[in-house]
């Protein structure tokens, strides 16, 4: 669908597009801008990611070169550090092209996470003198991070003591940073220690100040000191943004204490205290994940929803899917009709799974009639929900109702993918409808243009 022979130009809609020499013109090849926008993102990508004469073949293209195609490239192609820099270095050779912070601060990162730390100074010293570019105290956070991950604890120190000569100042972002990286190296007195300078500078701790610190205790499995630390806090008046227990949940459930975390909760329901709503979403989510359980996620739903906890889509979004698979049927309905109660419509990744459970029990009118009323009251089904429930027609036998969501599919403008077509089409040949077969074929020839 891509070709090489591919012309990038600007145009006042959107500063990048390409035209395709191709097919003829078809329902398809006929893209919107945007379409063709982000194909031509992804086609120089892939020639920055896997072709060896990169430089050369990004020449023989005609290209303008902006600061949003250099960083969304850099960005698809974060993975790949030394072909980003190659690329970003072959940007900056081509005028008009300005580098901005924005690009700037994506290399940076990229290499960073690639430990390539003598390019990535290299870089920032090039381009602080050269283009006057300072970075951000998200960028330098990231810089500390990198260094954490790799326990270069004296390296990530004085970039946060350097701050200041990149125009950042010493944030809470970049406090919680360098925490994160003396936890990494388990150096808790120089944990406490960043704690106590942050206070005596006036730097709130937030939530992420805490949860660095409680989860590093966590994990090395001191409960005691992680209650002290909140203990101590607390005394100084400095109060998580939620309760210390919350905090405590979130630790072990990271450490992978998981029975812990669970005891824990069940302990504080019992004491009439309500977890908080992103707790109770990592306790239910990582319980799920093991795919055992599911009738305690559900009867601890209901417990804390008893006691005046309030949902959210995350907590909807973990827990509709996981009673579906597990074949509870009567519960995933009541948590979508709980979901449509709290003022939310129903979005296609939400009830997909309902009627996916439905179809593999055979309950194929249910199904139908569901997505029906999910159509009109809740959000447009997508091209996947779409494909899903081809698929199950087609292995259930039922090719003429797949050919009328396949009608219907393309009517609302999505395309149906290559397999779902065969499928049909072999379908409907077999039980003898093969007018039907014949205008299934001629939709993906009007389609496709094949």
């Amino acid at each position: 669908m891509l070709q090489t022979s591919a012309n990038l130009i600007r145009t006042p809609s959107k500063r990048l597009l390409l035209h395709l020499y191709s097919t003829p013109k078809t329902l398809t090849s006929v893209a919107t801008a945007r379409d063709d926008y982000f194909a031509a993102i992804h086609h120089v990508s892939n020639i920055v990611r896997r072709d060896f004469y990169m430089e050369r073949t990004l020449n023989k293209l005609r290209i303008t070169v902006t600061p949003e195609l250099v960083f969304r490239v850099l960005r698809a192609c974060s993975n790949s550090p030394t072909e980003s820099l190659r690329f970003f270095n072959w940007a900056r050779t081509h005028p008009p092209y300005v580098p901005t912070s924005l690009e700037f601060e994506e290399i940076v990162k990229i290499l960073a996470r690639a430990n390539n730390y003598q390019t990535m100074w290299s870089l920032i010293r090039h381009m602080t003198v050269h283009h006057r570019l300072s970075l951000s105290p998200s960028a330098v956070s990231s810089v500390i991070d990198a260094y954490g991950l790799h326990r270069h604890v004296d390296q990530a120190v004085q970039v946060f003591n350097k701050a200041s000569l990149f125009n950042c100042p010493q944030n809470l972002q970049l406090y919680n940073a360098l925490l994160s990286a003396l936890c990494h190296s388990k150096l808790f007195h120089g944990a406490y220690a960043l704690i106590r300078r942050m206070v005596r500078k006036g730097v709130t701790p937030d939530k992420t100040t805490y949860a660095v610190l409680v989860n590093a205790w966590c994990s090395t499995g001191k409960m005691r000191e992680a209650k002290l630390f909140l203990k101590e806090m607390s005394d100084k008046g400095f109060n998580p943004p939620v309760r210390g227990r919350d905090l405590l949940v979130e630790g072990l459930l990271n450490a992978g204490y998981v029975e812990s975390a669970k005891g824990m909760v069940r302990k504080m329901i019992k004491e009439g205290f309500v977890p908080d709503v992103g707790t109770f979403n990592a306790l239910v989510e990582t319980v799920c994940k093991s795919g055992e359980e599911v009738q305690f996620c559900v009867d601890l739903y209901h417990e804390v929803c008893a006691l005046g906890m309030v949902p959210d889509v995350n907590t909807y979004k973990i827990l509709i899917p996981t009673v579906s698979k597990g074949g509870l049927m009567d519960e995933a309905f009541r948590l979508l009709n709980n979901f449509v109660e709290d003022g939310h419509r129903p979005f296609p990744s939400l009830y997909a799974p309902v009627i996916k459970a439905l179809c593999r029990r055979g309950q194929f009118d249910d199904a139908f009639c569901f997505f029906g009323d999910m159509k009109a009251k809740g959000h447009p089904p997508n091209r996947p929900l779409y494909t899903m429930l081809i698929t199950m027609c087609g292995r259930a036998g039922k090719f003429v109702e797949a050919a009328n969501y396949l009608f219907e599919m393309t009517e609302t403008g999505l395309v149906p993918i290559t397999r779902c077509f065969d499928m049909v089409t072999d379908g409907l040949k077999n039980c003898g409808k093969h007018d039907l077969a014949k205008r299934v074929q001629q939709l993906e020839v009007n389609i496709r243009g094949v």
